[in-house]
């Protein structure tokens, strides 16, 4: 009896160091963003990321808003890329949003998505050099000190603030590939895991943690992060509608090592990248298959993403993001998951 007292003690203590975080994508107009950002911060969620894609809203312009606007949710870019936004500007942005908000504000910073940076005529070159040299800069600056640096793909001379920043800002790293993950346990304060699924999580765990043991490091000064595909309802149909068009584009994005983990076919996928190419949605959305869904989001009642989301935290999880769609109708799927989710495990 008191050994079972113990294990359920141990398992609480586990559950409790979890944190939830929420993604939104600033599509809509920047009140209704906010909106949810504080009505996220009341139910219990502990982070906010706001994606950052040029066809959207400003992500700073965003953030601020929120800065003013709540009180305690700690928020961040997730993810800004170095290629679109120098990383001066970077360093520049967060130094500035930690002054509307201390020690509230992180960072996450990623490679960025080839396809979207080639539509503006960017070639994202060394990706995995040019995340190190911008994380290197942005540390430097937030020194307040005049930085020089000679990086790979940037370089800076005498670059300095008219302002003091406040200190150091959390760096989160999005990663997806075995040297980004790795590199993201080496240096980064987090991880931005882009997948949804134990086989992935568990993958990348282990490489973050190679990444973790290089630099001297311990887990536990890594918050890793699953940064999903989510979608919650109370019927498991209206669930999967929301997130068909999300997982549509991630299984487009995804390289051919990790459709071939779930046993994806390459045919399928490219199928979906020519229909998204021509601007037949309807095409792409249809052509979703079942072992899509399963793989890159999750989606459906609370009870089957509270078990999908335990098989996660297993493999090492320490925070959990609630990534676009969150649901059918926003607003809702938020009180939903802070009534029948969260619960469940804080």
């Amino acid at each position: 009896m008191l050994l079972k007292r113990l294990k359920r003690q141990c398992q609480q203590e586990v559950l409790n160091v979890v944190k939830f975080g929420i993604e939104f994508v600033p599509k809509e107009a920047w009140w209704k963003t906010v909106y949810y950002a504080m009505q996220s911060e009341k139910r219990g969620f502990d982070n906010l990321w706001i994606t950052d894609h040029y066809n959207n809203r400003n992500v700073y312009t965003t953030l601020a808003a929120t800065a003013i606007y709540t009180k305690k949710i700690v928020f961040g870019p997730g993810v800004t890329n170095p290629f679109l936004i120098n990383p001066i500007m970077t360093a520049q942005s967060l130094a500035s949003l930690d002054e509307m908000a201390p020690g509230r504000v992180v960072l996450g910073m990623g490679a960025g998505d080839k396809t979207t940076l080639a539509s503006t005529g960017i070639e994202a070159k060394k990706q995995l050099s040019a995340v190190v040299d911008s994380i290197a800069i942005f540390k430097a600056m937030l020194e307040g000190k005049s930085v020089n640096y000679e990086g790979k793909v940037f370089q800076v001379k005498g670059t300095k603030f008219n302002f003091k920043p406040r200190g150091q800002i959390p760096v989160y790293i999005g990663a997806q590939g075995p040297k980004m993950l790795a590199t993201a346990g080496k240096i980064g304060d987090g991880v931005l895991i882009n997948a949804s699924h134990p086989k992935d999580i568990d993958y990348a765990v282990g490489r973050v943690k190679s990444g973790v043991d290089e630099a001297g490091k311990n887990m536990s000064d890594v918050d890793v992060t699953a940064y999903t595909s989510f979608s919650v309802h109370k019927k498991p149909e209206k669930a999967a509608q929301a997130a068909t068009p999300v997982v549509a584009f991630i299984a487009a994005g995804s390289p051919n090592v990790i459709l071939e983990r779930h046993g994806i076919s390459l045919e399928k996928v490219n199928k979906i990248r020519g229909a998204l190419a021509k601007g037949d949605f309807g095409g792409a959305f249809g052509s979703v298959s079942p072992k899509m869904m399963e793989a890159f989001c999750i989606a459906g009642t609370p009870d089957v993403c509270n078990e999908k989301i335990s098989r996660l935290l297993k493999a090492g999880i320490t925070q959990f993001v609630v990534g676009s769609p969150v649901g059918p109708n926003v607003r809702k799927s938020i009180d939903l998951i802070s009534k029948q989710v969260i619960p469940h495990f804080k």
